[in-house]
């Protein structure tokens, strides 16, 4: 819950935004009455939009931070990239895993629906400091479906500098093949390893190539294993120029 001085700075800030600032005005920004905005009214309405949006992600409430999720994904759908973003973003994505608050030793902020819906954003943010975090998650998270959703998007940016990305990846499916196979998570290195394959032109990990091999050999419903040969078909493709 937001404590009372938060929400009291919330409401004077808020009630403030209609506040003329004079000066040149932005080109493509409309605000109310569909004027053109101002610089300064925009840097006025970023700064305010990404005050709130960070009081909210670090609200204790869930849907709270669901509706700093849904801010923040208007926001990336605009093309702000700014850190504020990302740092919502990290801390959504690690809360109730790396940033852990207890009461009577419980665990009370673990939300793997907001850390999977985190991981999402982080794929659309796309820079290099989100590619960290989804990393982090990968490595710390213990719920298969956060992970996958950070696998996903780790293809989506397709950066793999040392094969850092795709080893990580294919540790990852490795660590649950033995204890308990998930189809999903399968599916999601799959798509990122061939995102990555196409981004890079194509895939010199022999560790990657091995983890597909033994998704295409392994406990997985037959189209994930389907896949995992079809994908080693195109990587074998992509190394020969075809």
């Amino acid at each position: 819950m937001l404590t009372l001085k938060r929400f009291l700075v919330l409401t004077i800030i808020c009630t403030t935004i209609p506040v003329v600032v004079m000066g040149q005005v932005r080109p493509g920004v409309i605000g109310p009455g569909g004027r053109e905005m101002t610089v300064e009214e925009s840097y006025l309405q970023e700064s305010i939009e990404l005050m709130i949006i960070r009081e909210q992600s670090r609200s204790d409430s869930r849907d709270m931070k669901f509706i700093a999720l849904e801010y923040i994904g208007d926001a990336i759908g605009r093309g702000l990239r700014h850190r504020e973003i990302h740092s919502a973003l990290e801390f959504l994505a690690l809360e109730g895993v790396v940033n852990v608050a207890r009461e009577n030793g419980r665990v009370v902020n673990n939300f793997p629906d907001v850390r999977r819906q985190a991981a999402t954003y982080l794929g659309k943010l796309g820079t290099p400091e989100a590619q960290a975090t989804l990393m982090t998650m990968v490595n710390r998270d213990n719920e298969p479906l956060v992970i996958s959703e950070a696998v996903r998007s780790l293809g989506i940016i397709g950066n793999n500098e040392n094969n850092e990305v795709t080893r990580t990846i294919a540790w990852t499916v490795n660590r649950f093949h033995g204890l308990n196979p998930d189809n999903f998570l399968a599916l999601s290195a799959l798509d990122a390893f061939e995102r990555i394959a196409i981004a890079n032109g194509g895939l010199v990990d022999r560790t990657t190539v091995d983890t597909i091999i033994r998704i295409a050999e392994g406990p997985y419903i037959t189209p994930v294993q389907n896949r995992a040969r079809l994908l080693l078909r195109d990587i074998r493709s992509l190394s020969l120029g075809q």
